[in-house]
């Protein structure tokens, strides 16, 4: 494997999973770290590059959720997909509002956990854009570049989205007025890595609205009831090639 070959880091207090994991990962052309609790994750994100989280909510000093909280709060953008017990849709819905970008349920198939490490890792490359893609959003005083996946508000500056956020946002700035159903926008946003979970998308759209700016600007992103969600403004955009 090269040094350019992602790197997953991967967070579970049982030795039998980590074990298992970290051969399978390994098998699907990653190269793999381990940890079995908050401390040694953190020693892990001292000592290496990770381009990847997978992350046990529970862990024997602390919780997942509180870790992911603590990486997004020190502003850190590295994916995460989050293993939590299979019936705990609450722990589920808090991972995505403060900033997760997957999770998946326990007990799971390592096959599906890959897909959802390729699924992230797809949404989060650095590559430019097509060149039919190369433009930049310009909608109630937002700049939105997706070649450098910022977001510029009117008087505030960068506003910091995780990944799903931005995806989801260049979603419907690529589609200004229309009605999105919740279903639609899984398959945009997650392709068929999607699931029928639709709290997660009620989710984004709570978070992208308030990353937006709440009430103190106009509602961007109305609720059609029976129908999904509508971005309510006026997109224009720009070529974004030098």
């Amino acid at each position: 494997m090269t040094s350019t070959t992602p790197r997953i880091l991967v967070v579970d207090d049982d030795p039998e999973i980590r074990k298992l994991l970290a051969r399978y990962v390994e098998s699907q052309g990653f190269r793999v770290v381990l940890a079995a609790n908050c401390r040694e994750l953190r020693d892990q994100l001292a000592t290496h590059h990770v381009d990847l989280i997978v992350l046990d909510v529970m862990l024997p000093d602390g919780s997942g959720l509180d870790m992911c909280r603590d990486l997004r709060s020190q502003r850190s953008n590295v994916p995460i997909i989050l293993l939590t017990a299979l019936k705990e849709d609450v722990d589920r819905i808090i991972g995505l509002e403060i900033g997760a970008d997957d999770y998946l349920g326990k007990p799971f198939n390592p096959r599906e956990l890959i897909a959802r490490v390729r699924a992230v890792l797809r949404r989060r490359a650095d590559l430019p854009p097509e060149p039919s893609e190369a433009k930049i959003y310009h909608f109630e005083g937002f700049t939105a570049d997706p070649q450098t996946r910022r977001v510029v508000a009117p008087g505030r500056g960068d506003i910091e989205l995780t990944g799903a956020e931005f995806d989801l946002l260049k979603t419907f700035l690529d589609r200004p007025g229309r009605v999105l159903s919740r279903d639609q926008l899984l398959d945009l946003t997650r392709g068929r890595d999607g699931d029928g979970f639709d709290r997660s998308i009620d989710v984004l759209v709570s978070r992208l609205r308030r990353k937006l700016g709440g009430d103190d600007v106009p509602q961007l992103l109305k609720t059609v009831r029976n129908g999904g969600y509508q971005l309510a403004v006026k997109v224009d955009t720009e070529d974004g090639q030098a």
